[in-house]
């Protein structure tokens, strides 16, 4: 048995911990951590590992995509909704249908709509005891590349991202890459 040299001293991608130091999410680290040992649930998996993630990567999720979510799957009417990030108001919606929902953190109003309508919010300690293996669950995530920043990745000629630029006047960014006279035009 010899030393790996191509991979000697190289570290593994992925998180075993949070990075942050929030006291009650390193104690529902702590709680996952042993349902995902002692439980043949894949769910419980997939939630410690959901809780070690960056902020970036749990993109919040809206009260109207839980509602969609719930409406157009008669499998998922009637469970609980989870999901491993924030859940947002969205004012747009009129009426809210009464939801089960847990999640990391709720905003004030969205959180209000929830309980307004008859229905419930959980905590994911609430939920371990609810459901410890994760039945009667459907598990969502919300759009990752939904940021402002992601439509400026990928810049190149002809590739239609958004650019950097201070303002959209007459004097910027009008030039080359603009039009025909001045190089070539996108």
């Amino acid at each position: 048995m010899g030393i790996d040299i191509a991979a000697h001293h190289v570290k593994k991608g992925h998180r075993s911990e949070p990075k942050s130091e929030d006291p009650y999410l390193l104690l529902l680290v702590k709680l996952y951590r042993f349902l995902a040992r002692r439980t043949d649930s894949k769910f419980n998996q997939v939630i410690l590992r959901r809780l070690y993630l960056s902020k970036i990567n749990r993109p919040p999720v809206s009260l109207s995509r839980i509602a969609k979510q719930v409406s157009t799957r008669p499998s998922s009417a009637g469970k609980i909704v989870v999901t491993v990030s924030t859940v947002t108001d969205d004012e747009r919606m009129l009426e809210v249908p009464k939801l089960t929902v847990a999640a990391l953190r709720f905003t004030r109003s969205a959180k209000e709509r929830i309980l307004n309508a008859g229905g419930e919010v959980l905590t994911f300690d609430q939920l371990a005891l609810r459901a410890p293996t994760g039945a009667n669950t459907v598990l969502i995530r919300g759009a990752k590349n939904s940021r402002e920043s992601f439509k400026h990745f990928g810049m190149g000629p002809h590739k239609n991202k958004k650019p950097h630029v201070i303002s959209k006047g007459r004097k910027f960014e009008r030039a080359r890459g603009r039009r025909k006279s001045r190089g070539f035009k996108v």
